[in-house]
Formats: structure tokens, C-alpha cells, sequence
């Protein structure tokens, strides 16, 4: 294991274990990026780490980043993860890795085997992990279990229709982390979900409004505030609440 370090910034004193799915490219690589300078252990997790050159090249330059291969279907590795940890305190659990599946889904237009390969990866492995990883959460000192859901999962902001499968995959997902937040509440475990704004990466597209920097940035604010004030609830980037 390797000993966390210590920082501050903005006045805020920064330690601990962060894990951290889907690391190797977007939001996660730059939340791996971003945790590691400030001196946190990053636990991070990927499908294919011979794929993940970024991840490691990043690895290089922060010795306090710890890679795995994880593929968050397959709950197989997830448990020898679990084992592979053997305990060990994880501040933040922050179930990032996901699958958008095919775009521009309208009515009559519907994959049913995709729509099952998309609830499988954003709505039953981020439940599963929670499942698998809550001892290690709770022994920690932060006690935050994160998922990146997104705004288009919201019912009261949904005007435009369509996109039933990425949609409803984030709706399903959001009860999820509403439900957890109730029934983990009396260890001490925060539970939000977040969602990243509209990011240029490889899935929001380079039409985006933001930089994964900037998103990142604010979300590890949001991270790092996360208690039981606001566990079960729902959080924009910048900080402010989205109607379920």
C-alpha cells in the first residue's frame, strides 16, 4: 500500500483512498489525474489496462496511483478486486465507468440487447459495487459513494423524449443511489449521484460546452463536501442540485 500524502487547496486539507472506475480516458483519467497531484492514492480501475496507455503513462508520473483491470460487468473480478484490497479503507467509491450504447435511439427504433448491455453496465454494476465495496467505504474516514449518473436521467427535465436506453439507464440508476443513501445511512455512508455537464470527450463529442478539466475540477469539489447533508441527492458540476 502506498501511504497517502497530504495537501490543501482552496483551504481544504486533502487525504485519503479514492476508487475510481472507467480510468482510462475522459472524466476518469482526468479524475485520476487530478486526485493523484493533490496527493490522494488512486485506486484505478479500467476494462483493458494493455489499452490504457494514457492511464499509464500517468502512472509513471504519480507513483500514488495503483492500477487494476476491471470490467464493472463482470462481477467475478469485481470480488477478486475485493479480495485483492483485503480490507483496506477507501475513502471515495466513485462509479464512473459506464456505457452510452447506441445513439439517437427513438421510438420503434429500440435494441433490446443493447438496452440490457447498457443497464448492465450503468445501472447494476455501480449497485454492485456499492455491494461489494461498503466495508471498505465504511472503514474509511470520508464515507462517499459516488455515481456518475447524468442530467438526461432526470424525469422533470425531460422535454425532448427519446434516448430510451441511455436514458433510462441514468433514471434507474439515480433510485439506485437514492435508495442507497437510505439504507447505508445508519454506517455512515454518503451516497450522491453527479452529473459531469456536457463534456468534450469521446462521448459527449468535441461540440461539448466544457473540458473534462473544468468538470472534473468542480466535481471533485462536489466530492470532497459530500456528507450527510446532501447524501441522496442529486449534483450538478458547479455544485447545484438537479430535480430528480
Amino acid at each position: 500500500m502506498i501511504e497517502s500524502r497530504k495537501n490543501t487547496i482552496e483551504g481544504v486539507t486533502m487525504s485519503g483512498t479514492i476508487l475510481i472506475t472507467g480510468s482510462n480516458r475522459g472524466i476518469g483519467l482526468e479524475m485520476c489525474r487530478q486526485f493523484a497531484a493533490d496527493g490522494w492514492q488512486v485506486l484505478a480501475c479500467c476494462r483493458d489496462l494493455h489499452k490504457a496507455a494514457d492511464l499509464r503513462a500517468l502512472r509513471e508520473q504519480h507513483p500514488n496511483i495503483r492500477l487494476f483491470q476491471l470490467d464493472v460487468t463482470d462481477f467475478g473480478q469485481m470480488a477478486a478486486l475485493h479480495r485483492a484490497l483485503n480490507g483496506e479503507p477507501v475513502d471515495i467509491l466513485l462509479n464512473n465507468a459506464g456505457y452510452y450504447g447506441p445513439k439517437g435511439v427513438g421510438f420503434g427504433r429500440v435494441d433490446r440487447d443493447e438496452w440490457r448491455r447498457v443497464l448492465e453496465a450503468n445501472t447494476i454494476a455501480p449497485y454492485m459495487m456499492a455491494e461489494t465495496f461498503c466495508d471498505n467505504v465504511a472503514a474509511s474516514g470520508r464515507r462517499v459513494i459516488a455515481v456518475m449518473s447524468s442530467k438526461v436521467g432526470s424525469i422533470a427535465d425531460n422535454s425532448s423524449g427519446g434516448g430510451y436506453i441511455y436514458r433510462s439507464s441514468k433514471t434507474a440508476v439515480n433510485q439506485v443511489v437514492k435508495s442507497l443513501s437510505i439504507d447505508l445511512r445508519d454506517r455512515g455512508i454518503s451516497v450522491i449521484a453527479l452529473h459531469p455537464g456536457w463534456v468534450k470527450t469521446a462521448m459527449g463529442g468535441p461540440n461539448a460546452l466544457i473540458s473534462a478539466e473544468e468538470s472534473v475540477a468542480g466535481l471533485k469539489k462536489v466530492l470532497l463536501e459530500a456528507g450527510e447533508d446532501n447524501s441522496g441527492r442529486f449534483i450538478n458540476y458547479d455544485g447545484s442540485e438537479i430535480p430528480w
